[in-house]
């Protein structure tokens, strides 16, 4: 058995998880309250991955991120930073697949909140940034957790995306979904079974924690 790939694979789950919720909580803030034109074309953006195939998305992550075009060429050059066939790359190509299931249910929470809240601090003399972290945030913490527990779930499971950008480099860019892949084409169906077994109870328990958590069943279990 392998572990390669599953060490892997939860690596790039918990970095893009961490990294969506720094951005996803400040995106979701201004698409919840914001008034612009804009608005509409932003979360058409935001959304994009939930209806495109992922090998479309990878794809132009790909040509973006080869040396061979402009950008690409400007980081490795400048920067020394070479995307493609990396963990880098798999990070971004991640964080942009898995954006929607960040910013969706951040954003509902706090839509739904009701406009009291913020005015009640406003009045007391707290910041924009004062009243999301320490008013706002603490009551929509089941949409937190949900947007937490669907990238990191998503992001388990992403193979068309992650397969484009890193190819199948074992220890670097390998995850499990890609090796589940390869065994299936060595015929190696016991092997194949095995990763797909271990990723199914992982994608199962993390789902049904937050059903549990949102749903209050932990608290009447524990009572």
């Amino acid at each position: 058995m392998d572990w390669g790939p599953l060490i892997l694979t939860a690596k790039l789950a918990l970095v893009t998880t961490i990294i969506l919720l720094a951005i996803s909580i400040p995106l979701a803030y201004w698409l919840a309250f914001s008034k612009s034109r804009m608005k509409p074309i932003v979360e058409t953006l935001v959304s994009m991955p939930l209806v495109l195939p992922p090998t479309v998305l990878g794809f132009y992550l790909l040509m973006a991120f080869s040396p061979g075009n402009s950008f690409g060429a400007w980081l490795q050059d400048w920067f020394g930073i070479r995307l493609i066939f990396s963990f880098s790359g798999l990070v971004i190509g991640s964080m942009m697949y898995s954006l929607p299931f960040m910013v969706n249910p951040i954003q509902s929470g706090l839509a739904g909140l009701p406009n009291s809240l913020a005015e009640a601090s406003y009045v007391l003399g707290k910041s924009k940034m004062k009243t999301l972290f320490s008013v706002l945030l603490p009551n929509i913490k089941p949409s937190l957790l949900t947007g937490v527990v669907l990238a990191f779930a998503h992001t388990i499971g992403e193979f068309g995306v992650v397969l484009m950008i890193g190819g199948n480099i074992p220890e670097k860019t390998k995850v499990v979904s890609i090796a589940i892949y390869d065994e299936v084409e060595a015929l190696n169906y016991t092997q194949a079974n095995t990763y797909s077994i271990i990723l199914f109870i992982i994608a199962f328990m993390v789902l049904l924690s937050v059903y549990m958590i949102n749903g209050g069943y932990l608290k009447k279990f524990w009572k």
